[in-house]
């Protein structure tokens, strides 16, 4: 089985949309790797998450705002044996993000942070009231680096091999 590079954003941007939650690495302040799952919004490049207003994140994004985040599809083993027990590999798709946190502090830019946010997960229209914005932190991430594979894609030559990307 063979690993596969995308480039076409339109393949990257179908990959995030289809998932609900990201993993954001960071280093806490012991100098730590420190990775936690978090509901997330995605648009123009820009990833935007929310959180409280401190907390052990908040410390260590302080002190380190680069971020690495990762969006991974449901994985589902796969194999090109059903004898051959090294022909087994988990198949699906991954997105890996690197870039630097921004605390967004401006009352609209976060009303509009908390729509992306919520468009991932609903078409609903919301309405926020004035405690709620200004209690929430929103971090913004402008994608600086991107890469993204499809990972357990059958070899051209294997029989189980199907043209298409497959995530």
């Amino acid at each position: 089985m063979i690993t596969v590079t995308i480039e076409e954003r339109a393949l990257i941007n179908e990959i995030i949309a289809k998932n609900n939650t990201c993993y954001v690495g960071m280093i806490d302040t012991e100098g730590m790797p420190y990775v936690i799952p978090m509901n997330f919004g995605y648009a123009d490049d820009i990833i935007y998450l929310h959180s409280g207003q401190d907390g052990g994140s908040i410390r260590a994004l302080e002190n380190n705002p680069n971020v690495c985040i990762t969006f991974c599809s449901r994985a589902q083993l796969t194999y090109q044996n059903v004898e051959v027990a090294c022909s087994y590999r988990m198949q699906g798709s991954s997105v890996i993000c690197k870039g630097k946190v921004i605390f967004e502090e401006n009352f609209d830019e976060k009303v509009k942070a908390l729509n992306i946010i919520m468009k991932q997960y609903t078409d609903r229209a919301f309405t926020y009231s004035v405690p709620a914005v200004n209690n929430v932190r929103i971090w913004k991430i402008e994608v600086d680096k991107i890469s993204t594979k499809i990972f357990g894609v059958p070899h051209p030559n294997s029989r189980n091999y199907k043209e298409g990307p497959v995530f």
